[in-house]
């Protein structure tokens, strides 16, 4: 059994969606960020960071993982799924997971910062990292015209970066030019694993459903929790 620490975010996601697509039994222990249940000193034991997601394999004698790629490739170790064992192929796994760990997901959380939470609106700031974004999203999208998936099979290169993509439009990004991408992101989003990864947990915010009134509310929650120590990177409303 597997305990997962998380909460609604794309990091949080991509853990839960490896879960869902190796079939692991695991336990869901949602953490409420808002009332810093992150900070607290039983959890900080598991992740010194303070952050989420984090994994503790109780098959491997309580043994904790922190950061969100690191659970992923400790997962697909384990199982031997979701990341080839030659040497080559591996290393292609790894690369476009680096990919999203050090380009996606820092680019992404920042658009998301000036474009949807911090108070005053700074046109420079949000042009610079909403541009970085587009910018990323044509490197995914060449490499996606000649290819299916990231990395040979489909793997935890994929979930981790479609789990960042498919909140494109919270961070005030158009994907609508960038066909193969947008196939990319269809083909995953259909797979029932990925479909029940995304519910556990379910984001509270959802752009489709709330509009931008709902979008609104809720980066002003964010804000506060933000302005409270916390980086916020990242909200719900897949596109």
């Amino acid at each position: 059994m597997i305990d997962l620490y998380t909460a609604a975010t794309p990091n949080g996601h991509k853990v839960s969606i490896a879960l869902e697509e190796l079939g692991l039994s695991y336990a869901l222990k949602v953490l409420n960020l808002g009332e810093g249940e992150q900070r607290q000193p039983d959890y900080l034991k598991i992740n010194p960071n303070g952050r989420i997601p984090a994994i503790v394999d109780h098959e491997a004698g309580g043994f904790a993982v922190f950061e969100s790629g690191a659970c992923l490739i400790y997962l697909a170790e384990k199982t031997g799924r979701l990341m080839p064992s030659d040497m080559k192929g591996r290393s292609l796994v790894m690369q476009w997971l680096m990919f999203q760990m050090g380009g996606i997901g820092p680019m992404m959380g920042q658009a998301n910062v000036f474009f949807r939470y911090f108070p005053e609106k700074i046109p420079a700031a949000i042009d610079r990292y909403q541009g970085e974004c587009k910018r990323l999203f044509r490197v995914l999208d060449g490499h996606l015209a000649q290819h299916e998936y990231l990395a040979g099979d489909y793997s935890i290169a994929d979930i981790a970066n479609w789990a960042w993509v498919r909140t494109h439009r919270w961070s005030g990004v158009d994907i609508g030019d960038l066909p193969h991408l947008k196939r990319w992101r269809d083909a995953i989003r259909a797979r029932p694993a990925v479909q029940r990864g995304i519910e556990r947990p379910a984001s509270t915010m959802d752009l489709e459903r709330d509009g931008e009134q709902g979008a609104q509310r809720f980066a002003e929650d964010a804000r506060r929790l933000m302005e409270t120590g916390q980086s916020l990177k990242a909200g719900g409303g897949a596109a």
